[in-house]
């Protein structure tokens, strides 16, 4: 594991989404989450874009998201920018079965996913809108695979950092992960001295002012 994702993994969604508000960057989604358990993840961006079948040109007949997961690796999760669509699956028990020979370390579904039991069973960690029976085929086709791609409103580059737990998918862009670290590794530290201080009897009204997160976030040491 990268040292970048070894520090992103000590961290979790909510922090990441703090440093990137601080930053101005947007990075964090709503409404997609863990298909079974809380299986927290973190990885590479290997994207793939979805379009309906009558779209497709010349890549219909090509299966979902099959040449990604060929082409990804150990360090690698997919995501799949289905539009939010949840009548439709982006992903079931054969894709992760492929994926989990190749190491992979999830899937994040701006969409819908298939086969919920059988991923709970190979405890293969899925976030996604909505659990759907429903095939893709003949319906939606992957348009583009490690594209750019627009995943709830979040632009997401292949490469890019994705953290996924069970309050829901943060994206980081890649040029920006050690600046983004920094900030919420910082936060973080904070975080954990604002939990001691009101474990310890001080006041919340004191200890949650928005100033003990700027201090944090700027770098400065807190009181």
């Amino acid at each position: 594991m990268t040292s970048e994702l070894e520090r992103l993994s000590a961290l979790d969604t909510c922090v990441v989404s703090d440093a990137l508000d601080h930053m101005g960057i947007n990075g964090a989604t709503t409404g997609i989450r863990p298909m079974w358990g809380m299986p927290a993840i973190v990885g590479r961006a290997r994207t793939v874009d979805v379009v309906d079948a009558a779209q497709a040109g010349d890549s219909k007949g090509r299966h979902m998201a099959t040449q990604t997961v060929v082409a990804a690796g150990e360090e690698d999760i997919i995501v799949i920018a289905n539009r939010g669509r949840t009548n439709v699956s982006c992903w079931g028990d054969i894709l992760t079965a492929s994926a989990q020979q190749r190491g992979i370390r999830g899937v994040v579904i701006d969409g819908a996913c298939r086969d919920v039991p059988e991923l709970a069973k190979a405890e293969f960690p899925a976030y996604a809108r909505a659990g759907v029976p429903v095939t893709a085929r003949g319906r939606i086709v992957d348009r583009g695979s490690d594209v750019p791609i627009n995943f709830d409103g979040v632009r997401v580059n292949p490469g890019d950092y994705v953290i996924a737990d069970a309050s829901g998918v943060v994206f980081v862009p890649a040029d920006r992960i050690t600046e983004v670290l920094e900030s919420a590794e910082r936060l973080a530290a904070r975080q954990e001295a604002m939990l001691a201080a009101v474990r310890g009897g001080a006041s919340v009204v004191e200890v949650m002012h928005d100033t003990q997160f700027t201090t944090a976030l700027a770098g400065k040491p807190g009181k």
